[in-house]
């Protein structure tokens, strides 16, 4: 689980091309620019879309853990998405089961 509201955590393919391309459709979703377009920059931050990007790629996920090891498809990670670089950020990782 990612701890700041402009970052997230999120599973998929560790495939270059698949993470550029997450990069490009969450810009055209949310693009940075011009920051006067959203009313959160209204009080001086400039990190608003940031906030919707993460919102859109969410803040936590859930793994299985099969014989000690993480329990994932051949291909897929866990992936941090940073959205606003400014700010120092934690990552919690917390283990539920018996």
């Amino acid at each position: 689980m990612v701890t700041y509201t402009s970052a997230s955590v999120y599973i998929n393919d560790d495939e270059r091309g698949l993470i550029g391309d997450y990069d490009k459709w969450l810009e055209g979703l949310a693009p940075h620019a011009p920051v006067d377009q959203y009313r959160h920059n209204d009080t001086g931050e400039d990190n608003a879309d940031a906030h919707l990007k993460r919102q859109i790629m969410g803040r936590e996920v859930v793994v299985a853990v099969t014989k000690g090891r993480l329990d994932f498809g051949p291909w897929e990670q866990i992936f941090y998405g940073e959205f606003d670089g400014r700010r120092k950020k934690r990552v919690l990782i917390k283990i539920i089961g018996d």
